[in-house]
């Protein structure tokens, strides 16, 4: 793990030469611990529409979107102009945009499988730091599993009553990892706020779920939920079993889909820093709202992408968003 970069509040251009000299050794796409505060871009003042006002438009497709820099860090203040959205490869215009820090409906999907022995000190205590740094509006909910997926606490915004029942699970047994998240995805549907997560805790890969991987790729392909990961991974994984070397894409392939980021964790110590940065990330995030131009009701699955031009001065970002839906049907 690389010491985490602080964060850079001076002038772009100082900026850009730094990530120059360092793109070497840092690569763009890799999510790792960094400094949790968001690098800050200052446009010229313009108007933008709230993220409440954007909800009350029935007929607006919604793309969550979060820019991150080479290092990692986020990139916030960017407006509209700089954003292009595609929906199967024809550009689309943007109708909505906000970026507001609106309240959140969040599961926690949390491993208690025998191999977290080691860990689970250390994986509740990002838990409830992940919990202490949210919206006062926030819900959350925990799923904990192990042989089975089971709702631990359903919706709920007291923190104590989360964190009373993380102390309580005891690790053992195997892991269903991919019933967790189906059963998270399921709980979703009683949500009261508008933007949905889940985020998972976990060491490994599934080895004990009656669902599988397509189904639950299906089923996040029918929601609006974002998947964020925090994996505990041993560098022997794959010396071990084919579940344990598969954690990390499995994560990855589900976050990804969804315009969430799966962390790789390789020294616990780095746990509570990487729960802070992944709630950040939940609070400063675009919303981009468009009505296809496709008016077609006809059930079929639609790619969004989403590309950003920087500001002058910027360097590259990368961009997070999710990868599509399924158009109305008649």
């Amino acid at each position: 793990m690389q010491k985490a970069a602080k964060p850079f509040r001076g002038s772009w251009v100082a900026g850009a030469m730094a990530v120059a000299l360092a793109a070497g050794m840092i690569p763009c796409n890799m999510a790792h611990a960094q400094s949790t505060g968001p690098l800050i871009y200052k446009p010229p003042p313009s108007k933008t529409t709230h993220v409440k006002e954007i909800r009350k438009d029935v007929n607006l497709v919604l793309v969550n979107v979060t820019v991150t820099d080479p290092y990692g860090r986020l990139v916030t203040g960017l407006d509209q102009e700089n954003f292009r959205v595609y929906e199967n490869g024809k550009e689309q215009e943007i109708m909505r945009f906000a970026e507001d820090d609106v309240p959140i409906s969040i599961g926690m999907i949390f491993d208690v499988s025998g191999s977290m022995s080691d860990k689970i000190a250390k994986s509740r205590m990002a838990a409830v730091q992940f919990f202490k740094t949210a919206n006062p509006a926030d819900e959350f909910f925990l799923v904990d599993f192990a042989d089975r997926a089971e709702l631990a606490t359903m919706f709920t915004s007291s923190i104590e009553e989360l964190q009373n029942r993380l102390l309580f699970s005891q690790p053992k047994g195997m892991t269903a990892l991919l019933d967790a998240v189906y059963l998270g995805m399921s709980e979703m549907k009683g949500a009261r706020n508008a933007r949905k997560a889940l985020l998972i805790i976990s060491d490994g890969g599934d080895n004990h779920s009656r669902y599988d991987y397509d189904d639950v790729k299906s089923f996040l392909r029918e929601t609006d939920v974002q998947i964020y990961a925090i994996g505990i991974f041993d560098p022997d994984a794959c010396d071990r079993t084919p579940e344990e070397c598969a954690g990390p894409g499995f994560l990855q392939g589900l976050a990804s889909m969804t315009g969430g980021r799966s962390f790789t964790v390789r020294n616990l110590d780095d746990l509570g820093d990487i729960a802070t940065k992944i709630s950040m990330e939940l609070r400063n995030q675009y919303v981009l709202g468009y009505r296809p131009s496709n008016k077609k009701r006809d059930g079929k699955w639609r790619k969004i992408k989403v590309k950003i031009r920087p500001p002058r001065g910027l360097p590259p970002l990368t961009v997070y968003s999710r990868y599509g839906y399924y158009a109305p049907k008649p």
